[in-house]
C-alpha cells in the first residue's frame, strides 16, 4: 500500500511546491511509482509540470465536490512513473463548499482509499493555510514533510502547524506523524542560514532531515519551463539535494535503492 506523504506549511514561500514536485520526480527517478497531488488553488504544481490549467475538465476540485472517481482526474507527465491529480483555480470555493458536507474532513482519504495500492508514494502539495483542504491532506496521509527556509522568522507559526498535526492526530487521523523536516534555500556561505540549520536540527533531533535544499537559480527557473530540475538541469546542485532527499526517504522507510 502506498505511503500517502503531505507537503505543509502554512507559509508561503517555503518551497512547498518545489519540493512535492522534486522529491516526487527524485522518487520516481529511484523506481518508486509516484503519484502528486496538487491540492492548492494556485495549481504551481500543476504549472510545474508543464500543464496548462485552463483547459482541464477533471481536477482534484472535482473530485472532491462533484463525486467523480480520483483515478479519473489522473495525468501522466514526462517522467516515467509518476502521475498527477491536476489543481486549477476553481479549488478557490472548495473550502466553503465543502463545509456543508457530511465528513467533509475525509473526503479526501475516502477517495485516496481506491487508488493507494497503484503506488508506492502519494505525495500532496497542500496550500499555505491550515484551511479544510490542508486539513483533508493532512487527514489522507500517513505522515507530513515540513519545509522551514533557511531566513529570519523561519520558525515563526511552526508552532500553529504543529498544533494543527497534533489536532488531526487525536481527532482524524490517530497514525499521522512527522516525516521530517526539511531546510531550504541554505547558503553555507550565510551565517544566518547556518544559526538557523542548527536551530532545527537542536529542536527536532532526528526528525530533522540530513539532507538541505541549497539555495539554486536553476531550482528556481525550472518551473517557469514546466518541468521539475531533473529534466530542466540534472546537473545542478538542486537536482542532487532533491534526488540525496529521496534517497533519505527511502532509507527511513526501508526501502533499498
Amino acid at each position: 500500500m502506498g505511503k500517502v506523504i503531505a507537503i505543509a506549511n502554512q507559509k508561503g514561500g517555503v518551497g512547498k511546491t518545489t519540493t512535492a514536485i522534486n522529491l516526487s520526480t527524485s522518487l520516481a527517478l529511484n523506481k518508486q511509482k509516484v503519484l502528486i497531488i496538487d491540492i492548492d488553488p494556485q495549481g504551481n504544481a500543476t504549472n510545474g509540470f508543464g500543464i496548462e490549467q485552463n483547459n482541464l475538465e477533471k481536477t482534484i476540485y472535482e473530485a472532491l465536490i462533484d463525486k467523480i472517481q480520483l483515478e479519473d482526474t489522473i495525468l501522466p507527465t514526462e517522467i516515467d512513473n509518476l502521475e498527477l491529480v491536476p489543481s486549477n483555480i476553481n479549488l478557490v470555493g472548495a473550502e466553503i463548499e465543502l463545509v456543508n458536507l457530511d465528513g467533509r474532513e475525509k473526503i479526501l482519504k475516502n477517495k485516496l482509499e481506491m487508488i493507494k495500492n497503484n503506488f508506492d508514494f502519494i505525495i500532496i502539495d497542500c496550500p499555505p493555510s491550515l484551511g479544510l483542504l490542508t486539513v483533508n491532506a493532512l487527514t489522507a496521509s500517513d505522515s507530513v514533510i515540513i519545509p522551514v527556509q533557511c531566513e529570519y522568522y523561519a520558525l515563526e507559526g511552526l508552532s500553529k502547524l504543529l498544533n494543527t498535526i497534533h489536532m488531526v492526530r487525536k481527532s482524524l487521523n490517530s497514525k499521522l506523524t512527522v516525516e521530517g523536516v526539511l531546510l531550504t534555500m541554505f547558503d553555507s556561505r550565510l551565517r544566518l542560514s547556518n544559526q538557523v540549520a542548527q536551530e532545527v536540527w537542536n529542536l527536532f533531533g532526528d526528525k530533522a532531515f540530513k539532507t538541505v535544499i541549497n539555495r539554486n537559480v536553476r531550482l528556481s527557473e525550472a518551473p517557469s519551463h514546466g518541468k521539475p530540475i531533473a529534466l530542466y538541469d540534472p546537473t545542478s546542485i538542486g537536482c542532487r539535494n532533491y534526488l540525496e532527499l529521496s534517497k533519505e526517504l527511502l532509507k527511513r522507510n526501508n526501502i533499498e535503492t
